[in-house]
């Protein structure tokens, strides 16, 4: 995260940048057939306004805050499903890794594979829940990639079950399978003052292309969710830990 202090480490994403996670969205909010939910109208506006020339501003994305370095988790560490969220899910993406210069500067240092891990059920439930659903540790590596090949990445999710697969697919990132180019996503990320504060650090998730939740998989506790893109090196690896005690209460104190 930060070598100094991991509140300078801000991680966050970008979604509704693949086909597949606008069509999972639109599954999981939509009313009527005949209608558009805002999810796949927000990637359609991203396929007709989110790769400008390089002299434009594109439309911006969707955009969102995931937590403070402290939610990282590296290769082999559990993810949390907290006593009080509805579930888990993988989410296999690439993610950006970059550091403020003291000029203000953005800079990216490399890419990673990353698992942006949230609560599917609790979105699922009000499409207004997908702030709060994205509030949940994620994963990061093994490797970083300092100058990786982003036009077209395949790649696969597997989850594995008492030490067997038990399901799997493949998946693909890179500029050609987006909606949004890197730049436009880099643009809408850094144009705000406080996202250029000399010495910080970012992580930026670029989205997911396949869910296993939007095929009815829901994990369980002890699961393996293993994500791989050709390019980026060994695969991440990360096991769901459930948690088995009841939710708590968290009370306030007043100074006064």
């Amino acid at each position: 995260d930060h070598p100094d202090e991991p509140a300078r480490c801000l991680v966050s994403g970008t979604g509704l940048t693949h086909l597949g996670s606008a069509k999972n969205r639109q599954m999981m909010h939509e009313a009527k057939e005949s209608e558009l939910t805002d999810s796949m109208k927000m990637y359609r506006w991203g396929v007709e306004g989110g790769q400008p020339a390089p002299s434009k501003i594109g439309i911006a994305p969707e955009w969102f805050y995931k937590g403070c370095g402290t939610i990282l988790r590296a290769h082999h560490e559990p993810l949390d499903v907290p006593a009080y969220a509805k579930d888990g899910g993988e989410e296999g993406e690439i993610a950006g890794v970059y550091f403020i210069g003291a000029d203000g500067q953005p800079r990216r240092i490399g890419m990673a594979i990353g698992n942006e891990f949230s609560d599917h059920k609790f979105e699922k439930d009000n499409y207004l829940n997908l702030a709060g659903s994205k509030l949940r540790n994620c994963s990061l590596g093994p490797e970083l990639v300092i100058d990786p090949q982003f036009e077209s990445v395949p790649g696969r999710v597997t989850i594995e079950r008492a030490g067997r697969e038990f399901w799997s697919k493949g998946i693909a990132t890179g500029e050609t399978e987006m909606c949004h180019s890197l730049r436009n996503i880099e643009q809408h990320h850094f144009k705000f003052e406080t996202h250029r504060r000399p010495g910080d650090v970012h992580v930026h998730y670029f989205g997911a292309c396949a869910l296993s939740f939007g095929d009815g998989v829901q994990l369980a506790d002890g699961d393996v969710m293993e994500i791989l893109f050709a390019g980026f090196g060994r695969p991440l690896r990360n096991p769901l830990r459930v948690a088995r005690r009841e939710a708590t209460l968290v009370a306030v104190k007043s100074l006064a």
